[in-house]
């Protein structure tokens, strides 16, 4: 027997459509250095349709791949719901990746087009020499903004410059939008991985459209129509862990903070626009609440902020209730996860000191993230909250593959294979212990770097904790921990490892320390441990020994 119901496509195009036209009076409100710049939906709709129309006029006729290498703002929104709704594929490439990465991310990608921000056409200057793909460029924002020579310098044997503000003058406001196949390819995000070349993982319309509807979910995020959501993370991230579809999907406004992510214009656009819902890396928060300390300013605005991409420190979030009155979830997920998949709410009915069991977790999965546990012998592992493996996941919005099939081995029998070492709850609550490659493995015991990281970072003088496994003759490996204080401390190592004696096993203490000025960060604001390995190995580290 089948059902009566109607098989109408999950796109981005209606998402585009529907946002557009319901919620037209909703608003983009984008950060300048003069205050902010706002165009509703309705505007942003229309001014979609102009830039499908420019697309097209350039020989966008496909699925041909437009690359942005831009900031949060309306422009990007613009092509996040312009390029998927016509037919071609929307790339976000990461701004934060040395010059010769991106143009191999746009080569591998076949980028023909790409949308820049007038701030970034430096760095464009120096990518285009590893990007042969790329046949125009379109600048955005007025002429003022660039260098004019710098933007004519972009041109060259068969790559043609134009204006992004003149394109869209010249079009209609209207475009006959294609009929697009749910399954085929809206947008690619590229892994920022720290070892081997970025892997690029490939959206359809209908794992987008999927999503955003689980990111409005209750158990998420649970936006509607009179939100205001604050992208911080990058719309090159992971697609802003789906805030821009979301929000637009249900009408909430969007806030874009563009490149004014330093803690004082945040707080002074927070301050500004109200927003209620937010998410970044803990780095972010954690800068913002130094900033707070220090000069003060008003977030309560916020209701609920969406902190991943490493585990949030308990200190953190217990920090901004007591102090902001502002609640960070916790969330887990992956470039090749869409990237949501788990949210830190605790059960219902569960309340005060007995929430922070769940909220310290990187939360239960999402309703269509299946997942298992996979142990040394390959073997599935019990969901009982203490056996340890190998997380693996599958759903409607996770990768089964990577482009061009780049690196198989991440995929097994239909699973992802995450490099995220933890366990899972009978509730299916998951609690990740360390990466794989991070796991400190000591006299053939495991101590976990991110336990004792979340740990020191309770400690009121730490700003930033990273903690690695260095060689140790008599036990193969034991931990180094990297310590970042807040200005004028004077803490010392054996201070810390006292401060630690009481919340971790004894012989899981370390007994190397270095203090250091910054933990160096990947390109989304991970700890960037292999780094910190390398500075290691080539003595740049000054290390305090404390038993």
């Amino acid at each position: 027997m089948r059902s009566t119901m109607m098989d109408v496509p999950l796109t981005i195009t209606r998402i585009m459509q529907y946002g557009s036209s319901v919620h037209g009076d909703r608003e983009v409100v984008t950060c300048t250095a003069d205050g902010s710049r706002r165009q509703s939906f309705a505007e942003t709709g229309a001014r979609s349709a102009r830039l499908a129309n420019a697309l097209r006029a350039l020989g966008i006729d496909g699925d041909q791949r437009v690359g942005t290498l831009m900031w949060n703002n309306a422009e990007h929104l613009e092509a996040y719901l312009a390029i998927p709704s016509m037919g071609a594929v929307l790339h976000t490439l990461n701004i934060r990746l040395e010059p010769e990465v991106i143009g191999y991310i746009a080569t591998h990608a076949g980028d023909e087009v790409v949308i820049v921000d007038p701030s970034l056409v430096p760095l464009l200057a120096q990518v285009l020499p590893h990007a042969a793909t790329i046949r125009h460029v379109l600048v955005t924002g007025a002429a003022s903004e660039a260098d004019p020579a710098q933007v004519a310098a972009l041109a060259g044997p068969g790559r043609e410059v134009h204006s992004y503000e003149d394109l869209l003058a010249a079009q209609s406001d209207t475009f006959a939008w294609p009929d697009v196949d749910e399954r085929s390819a809206a947008a690619m995000c590229y892994t920022s991985g720290t070892t081997g070349h970025p892997k690029g993982v490939v959206y359809s319309h209908r794992s987008m459209h999927l999503h955003s509807m689980a990111v409005n979910s209750g158990g998420v995020f649970g936006i509607a129509g009179h939100d205001r959501a604050l992208p911080v993370v990058p719309m090159f991230h992971a697609n802003a862990w789906g805030l821009p579809y979301a929000s637009y999907m249900a009408g909430a406004s969007l806030l874009m903070p563009d490149r004014f992510l330093a803690p004082a214009p945040l707080v002074r656009f927070i301050e500004a626009e109200r927003p209620t819902v937010a998410g970044a890396v803990p780095t972010i928060w954690n800068a913002l609440l130094q900033h707070l300390r220090a000069h003060g300013g008003d977030i309560s605005s916020l209701r609920i902020v969406a902190c991943g991409g490493s585990a949030v420190p308990h200190a953190l979030m217990e920090a901004y209730e007591k102090e902001t009155g502002v609640t960070i979830v916790q969330a887990w997920g992956m470039t090749e996860t869409s990237p949501l998949g788990s949210v830190a709410h605790p059960p219902a009915g569960v309340t005060g000191e007995d929430a922070w069991q769940y909220r310290d977790t990187q939360g239960r999965l999402i309703c269509d993230v299946e997942a298992r546990l996979i142990g040394d012998d390959e073997v599935p592992l019990p969901h009982d909250g203490v056996a340890v493996g190998e997380l693996e996941v599958r759903g409607p919005w996770i990768t089964g593959a990577y482009y061009q099939d780049d690196d198989p081995a991440k995929f097994r029998d239909g699973w992802l294979r995450t490099g995220d070492v933890g366990t899972i709850d009978k509730f299916g609550y998951v609690t990740l212990t360390d990466r794989a490659k991070d796991v400190i493995k000591s006299g053939g015991e495991w101590i976990s770097s991110m336990e004792l990281e979340n740990a020191l970072m309770g400690h009121p003088d730490v700003i930033e904790a990273a903690v690695i496994g260095v060689p140790d003759e008599r036990w193969g490996e034991r931990p180094l921990a990297t310590i970042v204080l807040a200005s004028g401390a004077t803490t010392t190592a054996v201070e810390l490892r006292d401060f630690l004696a009481g919340q971790v096993p004894r012989w899981q203490l370390p007994e190397r320390w270095s203090f250091i000025s910054e933990v160096p960060k990947t390109s989304v604001g991970k700890f960037a441990k292999t780094r910190i390995r390398e500075a290691y190995a080539r003595g740049d580290y000054e290390v305090v020994e404390a038993r």
